[in-house]
């Protein structure tokens, strides 16, 4: 095959403009080491598809990202950092246990409670529809509408009052829909929130960027659940306000994710779906790194949920306890993540990865042992010590898996990885619920039944680490 090229990108001496080109290799992370080889090396005589856009040479482009300046990077993680507390307190609100305790108000079965705790992780496949904005729609606008279409669907519920007045089955209901079109929101706003922040941070800093962002939302968390203990110590029932001040949290968030800079030019390409599928397929090191994540990540989707089930049911502690352990567990990130990113840009992510992975299994593995005993102390140093190993694990991921992410349209590398691991962790405790029942149903003692699934999660997390040493050298 003639593989003289021209400085336009056809063949020397041809009238028609076929885009033949040479592909050079790929730049890659050199902390995570290595490249891929495909098809992508050969000369091709068709159209190159979105990916293959992605490594043509710079003047074979039709357009080329302009690259953020220092000073665009350096507002970029300004505003990230200013806005995540608030984005996270909307998410963690309407997603997470005050749902629950809300939805039990309204009369909501088992079922029903069971389903909306499943919304957010089925909503992730939207990820994929949203993959198809990109190219068409700029980063920041689609982030924009996610987040707008959240706060508006999560009105409903500020009328909390109305919707315990209104009882079976319409309470429920509206606050089930709800719930359900805030997540479809949040899911889709998050799409293109990683890709936007791997534009702005630099290079041999993720660990450390990612360290200060996810502190300030923990302390935020802390300090709501903290102000959310009182008030309904002071107002039973009273969810409306919990809901209004989580709504204006989201609002915030709107104010300065508009502002983001974004580069002129990015997302030259549209994603197709079975592109970002087709990762899956092309790249082994990517399968690697989510068999090790989706691991560990089970595990800790799975412990939590139902210790806290657990403490209510088996323990017999109250509903104060259980929040208490709440706000430990997010003290925990928030005392931790800061050094975490730090250990992980110095010393790389895979001791990380062994040292939080081990040290999960010893805890969980100990809570198996002892957890009969537990009291409200021993519950609380349990959360704070599992949310620092979490944390760990956490920063370490992060840093991997922007490694594995093209620099020029890391978008579908980020939103399949996320995809992937967010059906195995809404597929796992679904699981482990049904086991559940299963057992004690059939006369076994909840303690016994419980202590099982707490040393299948320890194996889980101390095996976590196997598969992430293909990827990690």
């Amino acid at each position: 095959m003639d593989t003289d090229v021209d400085g336009h990108g056809g063949r020397a001496g041809s009238h028609q403009q076929v885009p033949v080109y040479t592909v050079a290799p790929r730049e890659v992370n050199p902390d995570i080491g290595g490249f891929r080889r495909d098809r992508r090396w050969r000369i091709r005589l068709a159209l190159p598809s979105a990916p293959e856009m992605a490594s043509l040479p710079r003047d074979a482009r039709e357009s080329e990202p302009a690259a953020l300046t220092a000073d665009e990077r350096r507002r970029g993680r300004r505003l990230a950092v200013l806005s995540h507390p608030a984005g996270m307190t909307h998410r963690t609100i309407f997603s997470d246990q005050l749902p629950t305790l809300a939805l039990v108000g309204l009369g909501a079965s088992e079922s029903v409670v069971g389903l909306q705790r499943a919304f957010e992780p089925i909503a992730q496949l939207l990820q994929l529809f949203a993959l198809r904005a990109v190219g068409r729609v700029r980063k920041r606008t689609i982030l924009v509408a996610g987040q707008s279409f959240a706060v508006l669907a999560g009105l409903p519920l500020v009328a909390y009052g109305a919707l315990a007045a209104a009882g079976a089955p319409a309470g429920p209901a509206i606050a089930l829909a709800s719930l359900a079109f805030t997540a479809v929101g949040i899911v889709v706003g998050n799409a293109v929130w990683f890709p936007l922040l791997r534009g702005y941070v630099e290079p041999g800093q993720i660990g450390k960027f990612f360290g200060v962002l996810r502190t300030g939302w923990h302390l935020t968390l802390i300090a709501y659940f903290l102000a959310a203990q009182h008030w309904l110590a002071a107002h039973p029932g009273s969810f409306g306000p919990l809901f209004a001040a989580a709504l204006l949290a989201g609002t915030v968030r709107i104010a300065m994710v508009i502002r983001l800079p974004e580069a002129v030019g990015s997302s030259p390409t549209r994603i197709r779906i079975r592109d970002a599928l087709g990762l899956l397929r092309a790249q082994p090191r990517l399968r690697r790194y989510l068999s090790g994540v989706v691991l560990y990540g089970a595990a800790r989707r799975t412990a939590l949920p139902f210790a806290i089930v657990m403490m209510r049911r088996t323990l017999g502690l109250s509903d104060a306890d259980v929040v208490l352990a709440t706000a430990a567990f997010y003290a925990g990130g928030f005392a931790s993540l800061y050094g975490w990113g730090l250990v992980a840009d110095r010393f790389g992510p895979m001791p990380v990865f062994r040292l939080t992975s081990i040290g999960t299994g010893v805890l969980l593995l100990a809570f198996a042992v002892w957890s009969g005993a537990a009291s409200a102390v021993w519950m609380v140093a349990f959360f704070f010590v599992f949310a620092v190993l979490n944390a760990g694990f956490g920063v370490a991921d992060t840093q991997v898996l922007f490694g594995l992410a093209p620099t020029d349209e890391p978008t579908a590398t980020l939103v399949i990885a996320d995809v992937t691991g967010s059906l195995a962790y809404g597929a796992v405790p679904l699981l482990a619920g049904l086991l559940l029942d299963a057992a004690i149903s059939a006369a076994a003692a909840p303690i016994d039944a419980y202590r099982v699934l707490f040393l299948t999660t320890a194996l889980m997390a101390v095996i976590a680490p196997i598969p992430l040493r293909r990827v990690v050298r």
